[in-house]
């Protein structure tokens, strides 16, 4: 058709809005019309609910356009915009982002073509679809996919009835690993394979959706209780099962499975629907994998608190480690018979929270990686208050935990010997605490800094000892500085002879190897009277102290240098 009947042919653009309108809810993607002459926008009407538009239709287009776009995007539509209206260019095509309702950047795809009037620019027609969104249909699967399921699930609702069933979300354990071992072609002939197996296991009213990677979900919505769901899932096992066996075990695998009943997503929303059917699924797969977990109110309030702590941790550590303390528990040694060193320890409060226990949120620090940031304030601190310390006990040492993913991921030896630079303190002040575990033995990299920072003069503990398996080769190979003995370990001994005598043996070799001992979890006179049959080197517990802040630390070190000055005036 040639342009100068192309404007008959579309008609007028009143006309154009009107067809828009009418089959706009026929389609998922958004038809428009744009109007060089007179500055004027129209737009499938749901655009509206999508997108941060005024309006589906109104004038001063480029300049709503400045609102609507993300603002990276901008420029590049501008100057195509002007390429259309001068006449430059005939069609439209071009990948870029607008603004969601709720304020978040979405792709999409805008196509038009202009559509000319003695031979200028009169109006462009054309279509836009998002590209960020997940497919309608999986063609490895040979599936449904999620926006399909949206769309079964909006239908059922309409229907305004309560349905009663169960949403059981399957995922293929460790495909990740198949593709890496055997090629992702084979990866993708075994999600096949298993959405087929999926497929003869479910009943003809039940519904199968591709998910993403390696995941599917099965809905039940016509009265499948927890025991039909469990049972289909051992159906699904046996059937994978079988296949490992007529494939000769060339390859082995499993499938979790979370499920969650109808009723439980009623409880929370339907809105949060694929998250719940999510977390099921995660759930399985920390319980060991090859195994089905059933949603449980308690665990998802759980995990919840465990999300809001994250966040809250996360603008902590953005907002200048706001809710962070450094708390001091003393170490006492039994040679001087005094306090003569302190261990750093972190601590978080929340407004929502209040003081939140170490064992809840260093995990968090650790998984999310924030300990490099954290640890770093936390060094900080430690040196800060050791030199200030000082000033009190021109001898005293200061002591820091380590994590494993410090020194994985982060220069922690670097940290470490600039801050003691920094803060001119002399090396062996500092005490670094690393807890047991096999990192220790295997890894090059934590090898390396435990070279590097003994061989700069830096004390090393290994913490913890005896909560674990101990493998005694540490002490060789490693040559920590101190062995510190768990609590936990103290208090059987203090429980039970048979433990003391073990523990008295353990010290004896301790020694035997020039190793210095502390013993932690001393908490009375009696328990300090038993211990002191051990002759550990230095002595930590609630006998001498609890972790506190640093202004009542600094007053328990002057209250005891200024009673040893009494005691030595007398």
């Amino acid at each position: 058709m040639e342009r100068t009947d192309a404007l008959a042919a579309v008609g007028s653009v009143e006309e154009v809005c009107r067809l828009i309108d009418l089959v706009s809810d026929t389609m998922d993607d958004y038809l428009y019309i744009c109007d060089f002459q007179n500055d004027f926008y129209y737009i499938s009407p749901q655009a509206k609910k999508r997108f941060l538009l005024p309006s589906n239709q109104f004038h001063n287009v480029m300049k709503v356009h400045e609102q609507l776009v993300y603002p990276d995007d901008i420029m590049e539509l501008k100057k195509e915009f002007e390429l259309l209206e001068n006449g430059e260019r005939k069609t439209h095509s071009m990948m870029y982002r607008w603004m969601s309702a709720d304020g978040k950047p979405i792709w999409i795809n805008c196509r038009g073509r202009v559509i000319e009037k003695d031979g200028k620019p009169w109006y462009m027609v054309g279509c836009i679809n998002e590209i960020g969104g997940r497919q309608k249909a999986d063609n490895i699967s040979g599936l449904l996919g999620e926006a399909s399921l949206k769309q079964y699930i909006d239908r059922k609702a309409s229907e305004n009835t309560a349905p009663e069933g169960f949403f059981l979300r399957v995922g293929i354990d460790g495909l990740k690993g198949i593709n890496a071992r055997l090629g992702m072609e084979y990866g993708d002939m075994l999600l096949h394979r298993t959405a087929k197996y999926i497929q003869h296991c479910i009943l003809p009213q039940e519904q199968l959706y591709y998910m993403s990677g390696d995941e599917f979900l099965i809905v039940n919505l016509q009265g499948g209780t927890e025991k039909d769901a469990k049972k289909l899932y051992k159906k699904i096992q046996e059937k994978i099962e079988q296949f490992i066996e007529k494939n000769n075990y060339q390859v082995v695998y499993t499938v979790s499975a979370g499920l969650i009943l109808c009723r439980d997503i009623r409880e929370f929303g339907s809105a949060n629907l694929l998250k719940l059917t999510e977390f099921t699924l995660n759930q399985a797969k920390k319980l060991g994998k090859n195994t089905c977990y059933t949603f449980c109110e308690k665990d998802y309030k759980a995990f919840l608190h465990r999300q809001k702590l994250m966040r809250q941790l996360r603008k902590a550590v953005k907002h200048g480690y706001e809710g962070f303390e450094a708390y001091f528990q003393p170490l006492y040694s039994t040679d001087r018979d005094r306090i003569f060193g302190a261990e750093t320890l972190m601590r978080f409060h929340s407004e929502e929270f209040g003081m939140v226990s170490p064992a809840e949120f260093i995990p968090i620090l650790e998984e999310t990686g924030l300990i490099i940031p954290a640890g770093r304030w936390i060094l900080d601190q430690a040196l800060m208050a050791c030199v200030q310390f000082q000033k009190v006990i021109p001898d005293f040492h200061i002591s820091v935990n380590l994590s494993p993913v410090q020194i994985m991921k982060s220069c922690v030896d670097k940290d470490i010997l600039s801050g003691i630079a920094r803060y001119g303190l002399s090396p062996s002040h500092l005490i670094v605490e690393l807890t047991e575990s096999d990192l220790l033995e295997s890894d090059l990299r934590f090898r390396r800094t435990w070279a590097r920072l003994k061989g700069n003069g830096v004390q090393l503990a290994l913490d913890d000892f005896g909560s674990g398996y101990s493998n005694f080769r540490y002490l060789t190979e490693m040559q920590p500085d101190i062995i510190k003995i768990d609590r936990l370990f103290t208090a059987n001994a203090m429980a039970h002879e048979f433990d003391f005598r073990q523990l008295l043996l353990f010290c004896e070799m301790v020694h035997s190897l020039n190793l210095s001992l502390c013993i932690e979890g001393t908490e009375t006179r009696e328990e300090l009277q038993r211990i002191s049959e051990m002759v550990p080197e230095y002595i930590q517990g609630y006998y001498f102290g609890k972790p506190c802040e640093r202004a009542a630390f600094e007053q328990l070190i002057e209250e005891q240098e200024w009673g040893s000055k009494q005691n030595r005036q007398r």
